[in-house]
């Protein structure tokens, strides 16, 4: 006798990819491309997920680790076929922002802060406090150009105009980026590109966000009560638990909360 074996419906998938804090180079943020690749291809390979969900909490960082996460995320979407819907908590801007609009949707919290379209250096100038202490500053270069915005030694006009052009080029850069992934949806807000950044509802009036919502209930609304939640994190390193590499960490703590601050965080 043939036993008929009950069929079971497999319960629907979202992974889930956390990404807090600041975007840097591995090794001196919680965001790079080298710590989420490996995080990220599991999220949209591992059992057919229906969705990638992005729970994005950043104040930005390297435009360059920015640009390859989106990069990233846009092309697993598209090899595996896989809508990608991004969450904002606290904040998306700056490179945050850049990471979510690589999501094919973007929700957010009635109070978070999204946009901060912009680009920004920032450094210290000591030269006065050497001269004071009677120390000579001594840099030879082969290139004029090699020791551009020493902060050890006066700053000139030709340091800054070239920093300009510099900062200038990676915002038409960010900029394009925004109006390839939203399109249609941007308003026209004289501001939108300014470094201004927009709270929850705001921000969805200006076309930076698609809705107020948050993942849980919102990815039950779309597949199912059912719907299973498959988390990735990065996990704290072991050896910085054990104590190396403290005062880089401790650096990098400093610069995150920094980063934060700027946005009242």
């Amino acid at each position: 006798m043939k036993m008929r074996i009950p069929f079971v419906t497999r319960r629907p998938t979202v992974a889930v990819v956390r990404l807090h804090g600041a975007i840097g180079m591995a090794g001196r943020s919680s965001i790079s491309d080298a710590s989420l690749r490996p995080l990220l291809e599991k999220a949209f390979t591992r059992g057919k997920p229906k969705a990638v969900a992005l729970e994005i909490n950043s104040p930005g960082g390297s435009p360059v680790q920015s640009s390859l996460i989106a990069a990233r995320i846009r092309r697993l979407a598209e090899e595996n076929d896989v809508p990608v819907v991004a969450f904002v908590e606290d904040v998306a801007a700056s490179g945050g922002y850049w990471i979510a609009s690589a999501a094919d949707e973007i929700h957010a919290d009635a109070s978070s802060i999204l946009g901060s379209i912009g680009v920004i250096s920032a450094g210290f100038g000591a030269h006065v406090f050497l001269q004071r202490q009677g120390i000579e500053r001594r840099v030879h270069t082969a290139g004029e150009s090699k020791s551009m915005l020493d902060p050890f030694r006066p700053e000139s006009e030709e340091d800054v105009a070239r920093l300009d052009r510099l900062l200038s080029q990676l915002h038409e850069t960010f900029i394009a980026q925004v109006k390839d992934r939203r399109g249609d949806k941007l308003a026209e807000e004289p501001e939108l590109f300014t470094g201004e950044v927009w709270i929850g509802q705001k921000a969805c009036e200006v076309g930076l966000a698609d809705g107020i919502g948050h993942l849980v209930p919102a990815m039950k609304k779309r597949f199912g009560d059912k719907v299973r939640f498959r988390r990735y994190e990065q996990r704290r390193r072991l050896l910085p638990r054990l104590g190396a590499s403290l005062a880089q960490d401790a650096l990098a703590a400093v610069e995150d909360r920094a980063a934060f601050a700027r946005f009242g965080l």
